[in-house]
């Protein structure tokens, strides 16, 4: 009897050992799958928050008005700078170049051709948009057939010819003299380019060495005055934050006078 007990004591042990171990293996298994959903759950959602968090708005909603016009006007254009200066003056022999601007950009900020003070029939066009002849302002942004480099040469005796050429596909859309110039307006233009003895070529490179960007306007002008005596190729460059910088550089020795930065 006493032997028959014991066995059925320790029979009864061993079945409670395992029935306990069964129970810790059972709640171990589920903990381990719950943390495994719920590190599952947290690796997912940390893929989803920081692509929330770095959204940014686009580089053209933070552009200014003017930024915004520069950039549509230079993303139609394909004739650079250089292309369209040759080819004005390839329009009329033995010119040289006096002033050379991309219609629609920067327009209100340019100043009259040297000899000339507005369009040839003296008043703009009431639309604001370039007109068939070329005498009227040019808009703000590419017209139906795309931007227009708007190039003014001179004769060597100052007679000024207006060449406008296609900035897309580099055709010269109108080539005409200028009616509006008399002997005073044809010496100064004489005398300030005898006194350029570096090329607006020349003045462009120097500008875009000092800031890299697109050339989109060169004109021949007197110094100012507390910048003394002599003549600057002054030359437009939009970088690629679309600002414009305006460099003086001296025409006879390729200095840089004056630089400014327009923020707008």
């Amino acid at each position: 009897m006493n032997s028959a007990s014991s066995r059925s004591r320790n029979l009864k042990a061993v079945g409670a050992l395992s029935l306990a171990a069964a129970t810790a293996l059972l709640m171990t298994g589920c903990g381990q799958s719950s943390d495994s959903a719920t590190g599952a759950a947290t690796s997912e959602a940390a893929k989803v928050v920081p692509q929330q968090q770095t959204t940014t708005p686009s580089a053209t909603a933070q552009l200014t008005q003017e930024q915004q016009e520069r950039k549509e006007v230079l993303d139609a254009t394909k004739v650079t700078f250089d292309d369209a200066a040759t080819t004005a003056t390839g329009e009329v022999a033995g010119s040289k170049l006096v002033d050379l601007d991309l219609e629609g950009v920067d327009d209100d900020d340019r100043s009259p051709s040297p000899t000339t003070t507005g369009s040839p029939s003296g008043s703009p066009s009431p639309t604001g948009s370039p007109s068939p002849t070329g005498t009227g302002s040019p808009s703000a942004s590419p017209g139906a057939d795309g931007p227009v480099w708007d190039a003014h040469v001179a004769e060597k005796d100052g007679t000024i010819h207006t060449v406008r050429i296609n900035a897309v596909d580099g055709k010269v859309i109108e080539a005409r003299v200028d009616t509006d110039q008399d002997a005073d307006d044809k010496k100064q233009t004489a005398d300030r380019l005898a006194q350029a003895t570096q090329t607006p070529q020349q003045a462009a490179k120097v500008a875009t060495e000092k800031k890299k960007g697109t050339v989109t306007s060169v004109s021949l002008e007197d110094k100012d005055d507390n910048d003394g005596d002599g003549v600057v190729w002054k030359v437009d460059v939009v970088g690629s934050d679309w600002k414009r910088t305006t460099f003086d550089v001296d025409a006879k020795n390729d200095t840089i006078v004056r630089e400014e930065t327009d923020e707008d």
